[in-house]
């Protein structure tokens, strides 16, 4: 049974203790992966390179049956005693940076600042961690565990790859839990997820010279009108509901009436019914403004999915992250976010997401920042998340 296993017997046996040890011990090592990690690119669609030293360093640490899948994520198993479907432990390797970044790290003492230093290369290095300590130990949990880094878990990666992992042709279509290790921190415990669905309104005409053809019907001109009346559509209620127009193009010369111009929106909310009812008003402002525009064609299509979800705070999964927490001094804060875990908490699959140690800043930024206050601790926390959730073979 998930997360059945009582903390104190779990954790204080010699061999979960020495592994613990051995993880604080390893500390430095553990940065270096994290650094060598985010030197390697891994820009949306392109995670290929980060994903085979992946690869590599997984089976070095001793995990099983290592191989890469159809969507490029990177899986592995380790065995457990029991014939349940496993519990997965998640770090996703792609980053929201192009592939022309700099992704240098420059380091001082405790300091790194890099692009995805800590989102997601600390949760990389924390996931390599939890398997060298498994092996080292001869750690045998009830529950058998699926290592995965995954691809696609930002932006317009739309949460592929653990898509793919529950997928019918999945590693794991069936999980007894999901433990997603993104970034830094020591407290936070994700139990919600928030959904995001995203649009892009496209709008064509003849286009032409903007002088001879002045008058023509200009797609920009009514892209601007429908997207001001869906910006400012009634947003109020519970839970919250966003909308932001983020991003827009179109046209190819300052002297021509374009033939095509586009908007992308970004909706969000915990309540799937929610963002269903807003997506209807936005496609109805589209149509309403279809006979205000004449000669143009519109469309609307949804070019990301993201399903909200929820772990109930009293489920064991939860409670083994709560219990680890306080097992390294810290009390626990439940969270709301976008991450892996919307995928398995959308389908009634017991799913966390948990920071892995140290502090952090500016993520999404070239300026992001890692600092190693408190790192270990997070890789513990960690261990023992998954070794309570999964609990011990006796042995």
């Amino acid at each position: 049974m998930l997360g059945d296993d009582s903390v104190t017997p779990t954790l204080d046996r010699p061999r979960v203790r020495r592994a613990a040890d051995a993880l604080v011990a390893s500390d430095e090592s553990t940065l270096d992966l994290q650094v060598e990690l985010s030197e390697i690119p891994a820009p949306p669609f392109a995670e290929e390179r980060r994903a085979a030293r992946m690869a590599e360093l997984m089976a070095e640490a001793g995990l099983r049956d290592v191989g890469v899948d159809a969507a490029g994520n990177v899986v592995a198993h380790w065995p457990g005693a029991d014939e349940v479907p496993p519990l997965v432990v998640s770090a996703h390797l792609d980053t929201v940076f192009p592939a022309e970044t700099d992704v240098s790290v420059r380091r001082e003492g405790d300091f790194l600042q890099g692009p995805g230093i800590s989102d997601n290369a600390r949760g990389l290095a924390t996931l390599l961690a939890i398997g060298r300590a498994l092996e080292t130990e001869g750690l045998t949990p009830r529950v058998p565990l699926l290592f995965a880094a995954t691809v696609g878990e930002e932006g317009i990666g739309d949460l592929r790859g653990v898509k793919q992992l529950f997928g019918a042709s999945g590693a794991c279509p069936d999980a007894s839990g999901f433990i997603s290790l993104d970034g830094a921190g020591l407290d936070r415990i994700v139990v919600r997820g928030i959904g995001s669905r995203r649009y892009r309104i496209t709008v064509r005409g003849p286009g032409g010279h903007s002088w001879v053809d002045w008058g023509t019907p200009n797609p920009i001109h009514a892209l601007f009108d429908a997207g001001h009346r869906i910006a400012g559509l009634e947003l109020d209620g519970s839970p919250q509901l966003t909308l932001t127009v983020a991003r827009t193009g179109g046209g190819k010369s300052v002297n021509a009436i374009p033939q095509e111009a586009w908007l992308e929106l970004d909706t969000r909310c915990a309540d799937g019914a929610r963002l269903d009812g807003l997506e209807q008003r936005i496609r109805a402002e589209v149509v309403r403004a279809g006979p205000l525009h004449q000669e143009l064609t519109w469309s609307v299509r949804v070019i990301g999915d993201r399903p909200p979800g929820s772990t109930n705070p009293d489920d064991p999964l939860v409670q083994a992250a709560v219990d680890a927490t306080r097992a390294v001094g810290r009390q626990p804060v439940f969270a709301s976010s976008s991450t892996d875990a919307n995928v398995p908490m959308s389908r009634g699959i017991p799913a966390i997401t948990i920071g892995c140690g140290g502090e952090a800043g500016l993520a999404h930024t070239t300026d992001e920042w890692y600092r190693n206050v408190g790192g270990s601790a997070g890789v513990v926390r960690a261990l023992y998340t998954v070794l309570l959730a999964a609990g011990l073979a006796d042995s």
